[in-house]
C-alpha cells in the first residue's frame, strides 16, 4: 500500500524575496546574473546521461530484491521518474517511485517564507529496500543530509544510494554521489540551473555567474 506523509500544503507565497535554481541553491533577489546563462547540457545530453545513470544503478544493485527510486523536490521528482523509466526500459519491469520532501529537516529551508511544503509519498514500506535518492544538483550536501534524516523517520532501508544529474562540487558536508550524470567545475559565485520540461517547459542545464548589488550608501 502506498505511504503518504506530510501532504498538507502551505498557501502560495510571493516569490519576490527569493527565487530557486535547483534544489540546493537559493538565490537572493538582490543577486543578478552578469550575462545570459551558458548552456552546458541540452535535452539530448540530459537524456543520454539519465540512460547512463540507469545502467550504473542497475549494475551496482543488480541482485537487489527491492529497489525504490525516490525523488527530492522540486526537479529531483521528474528526474526520478525519468530514471525509473530508463531502468524499466533496460530491465523490462516496473520500478517503484516515491518522493521525499525535506523542508522540515533543513533549518535554512524552514526559515524561508517562500518555500512551499511538498508531499512525501512512498510506494510502500522502505524497510530492507535499497533506496535510490535522486536530485538535480549536488552542491553543499545539506539537502541530501536532510533526506537521510527524513528517511530514518519513515523506515530502515537496506541501503541508500545517491544519484544526481549534476555534481558541482563545493561540498560543506561529507556527502558523495554514487551515480552522477555530469560533473561540473564551478566557481562559488556561479549558479547551476537545471530546467526540465515537466517543471519549466524546457530541458537544459545552465551555468550563470552572479553579481550582488552594492550595499546602499550610509
Amino acid at each position: 500500500m502506498p505511504i503518504q506523509i506530510g501532504t498538507r500544503a502551505e498557501p502560495a507565497h510571493d516569490d519576490d524575496a527569493r527565487r530557486w535554481v535547483g534544489t540546493e541553491e537559493p538565490v537572493a533577489a538582490e543577486e543578478r546574473t552578469e550575462a545570459p546563462p551558458r548552456v552546458v547540457m541540452d535535452a539530448d545530453e540530459i537524456s543520454r546521461a539519465i540512460i547512463r545513470m540507469a545502467h550504473q544503478v542497475l549494475e551496482n544493485d543488480h541482485d537487489v530484491p527491492r529497489l525504490i527510486v525516490v525523488g527530492l523536490p522540486t526537479r529531483g521528482v521528474p528526474l526520478a521518474r525519468r530514471l525509473a523509466a530508463a531502468m524499466e526500459d533496460i530491465e523490462g519491469h516496473t520500478v517503484p517511485i516515491g518522493e521525499l520532501d525535506v523542508t522540515f529537516y533543513r533549518d535554512d529551508l524552514r526559515r524561508q517564507p517562500t518555500r512551499s511544503i511538498g508531499p512525501t509519498r512512498m510506494p510502500g514500506p522502505i524497510d530492507d529496500a535499497v533506496v535510490i535518492l535522486v536530485d538535480d544538483v549536488l552542491y553543499s550536501g545539506r539537502t541530501v543530509s536532510a533526506a537521510l534524516e527524513a528517511l530514518k523517520d519513515i523506515g530502515r532501508p537496506r541501503a541508500v544510494r545517491l544519484a544526481v544529474l549534476v555534481d558541482r562540487g563545493h561540498r560543506e558536508l561529507p556527502i558523495r554521489a554514487d551515480v552522477v550524470g555530469k560533473e561540473l567545475a564551478t566557481a562559488s559565485d556561479e549558479r547551476v540551473g537545471v530546467q526540465l520540461e515537466e517543471t519549466d517547459g524546457v530541458t537544459r542545464v545552465t551555468i550563470s555567474r552572479l553579481r550582488r548589488a552594492p550595499d546602499p550608501l550610509p
